[in-house]
C-alpha cells in the first residue's frame, strides 16, 4: 500500500492498470484486483489529489480560473492553497497549505483529521495576518473553497478569487510540486505512525524548506530570500 501511494504521489495520472503493471515491473507478485482495493480504500483514483479531497457540490458559485497565460512577477501577486493527504497506520490525517506562487514560500500550514472547511479558512487567515493581502488567491472546485464562508472570506478582502478546472491538476502546478516534494523529502523517509509526529516533523520540514532548501528554478536561492528580497513594503 505504501508502493501505491509513492507510485500515486509520483504520478498522479496513474490508474490501477499503470499501478499494478509497474508494481509486477518491481517483482509483487499482485494482481489488478488487489491493487484496485487497495486504492479504493485510500481513496485514489487517476488525476485526482487524494481521498474525497475536492469533492465539489453544484450547488456552491464557482470561479474562473485567472492565472493561465498570467505573468507572476512579484510575491503577494498570487497565493493559491490545496489539501492532501498523509496515509498513517490507523487511517488518514489532512494537510493543507497556501503559497506564495512567486517565491515558493509555504506561508502557512495546517493538519486536521478531518475534511472540516475550518482549517482551510484557519490556514488562509493566518496566511494573511503575517503577509499581508494577495491580489489573486487560487483554490480548486473542493466544498472546502465553495461554501458562502470561505468564498465570503476572501472577496470581503478585495482578494481575486481564482478556481481551477474540473479534473485540471496542473492549474495548481505549485502546490502540487510542494506535496510531491513534502512526501518525499519527509513523509516517506521517516514512515510517521502518529498524527503528534506529523506535526512535528511538517514545522521542520517547512521550516527547511523555505530558509534552507534551494530551489533550481529560484536560481539556487530560498523561497525566504526571494520573498523577501522583492516583498512590496
Amino acid at each position: 500500500m505504501r508502493r501505491v501511494d509513492e507510485m500515486y504521489t509520483a504520478k498522479p495520472f496513474y490508474g490501477s492498470r499503470n499501478i499494478w503493471a509497474n508494481l509486477r515491473r518491481e517483482g509483487h507478485k499482485i494482481n489488478r484486483k488487489r491493487v484496485q482495493g487497495m486504492m479504493q480504500t485510500m481513496g485514489l483514483a487517476g488525476n485526482q489529489p487524494g481521498p474525497n479531497t475536492s469533492k465539489s457540490r453544484p450547488e456552491h458559485i464557482k470561479f474562473p480560473y485567472l492565472l493561465r497565460n498570467l505573468a507572476i512577477t512579484t510575491p503577494l501577486q498570487v497565493w493559491s492553497t490545496d489539501i492532501t493527504y498523509i496515509r498513517l497506520p490507523d487511517g488518514f490525517v489532512y494537510l493543507t497549505a497556501v503559497i506564495d506562487w512567486y517565491s515558493r514560500l509555504v506561508l502557512s500550514h495546517r493538519l486536521s483529521n478531518s475534511l472540516d472547511g475550518a482549517f482551510c479558512l484557519d490556514v488562509f487567515e493566518e496566511a494573511i495576518d503575517v503577509y499581508g493581502l494577495p491580489e489573486i488567491f487560487n483554490t480548486d472546485q473542493g466544498v472546502q473553497y465553495t461554501c458562502e464562508k470561505f468564498v465570503k472570506a476572501v472577496t470581503s478582502k478585495g482578494i481575486r478569487l481564482s478556481m481551477d478546472g474540473r479534473g485540471r491538476a496542473l492549474d495548481n502546478i505549485f502546490v502540487e510540486r510542494l506535496w510531491r516534494s513534502v512526501k518525499y523529502e519527509d513523509i516517506y523517509l521517516n514512515d510517521y505512525q502518529q498524527v503528534k509526529e506529523v506535526r512535528i516533523g511538517l514545522e521542520n520540514y517547512f521550516k527547511f524548506y523555505n530558509t534552507e532548501r534551494l530551489h533550481q528554478s529560484l536560481g539556487y536561492q530560498t523561497p525566504h530570500e526571494i520573498h523577501n528580497s522583492l516583498r512590496p513594503a
